[in-house]
């Protein structure tokens, strides 16, 4: 299963980027376990996007874990919308670059 995770800023900018390596290390972490695809923020910079790959027996279990895990939303700078994803058109070509 995939996901798309929408992180919208809740405090201004300035604030934002005093946490942003930290949220960096920890999307890092994510890409190393196999769960996060790609990431980067929306322009104008308001928020960011995550293209996930989340287990088929854990879909919402694993998408809160990503969630509350992230250094935006423990230090309150951030809210995500996550988007379980049902990849129809071109599954195949994101399977490959996924395992």
């Amino acid at each position: 299963m995939y996901a798309v995770a929408l992180i919208r800023y809740r405090r201004p900018l300035e604030e934002v980027l005093e946490v942003t390596d930290r949220h960096r290390a920890y999307l890092k972490d994510l890409k190393e376990e196999g769960i996060l695809i790609a990431s980067g923020t929306m322009d104008p910079r308001s928020g960011g996007m995550l293209l996930l790959r989340v287990p088929d027996d854990d879909v919402i279990g694993t998408l809160d874990r990503v969630r509350d895990g992230d250094p935006y939303v423990t230090f309150g700078l951030g809210q995500y919308e996550v988007i379980p994803w049902v990849v129809g058109i071109g599954k195949e070509d994101l399977d490959k670059i996924t395992t």
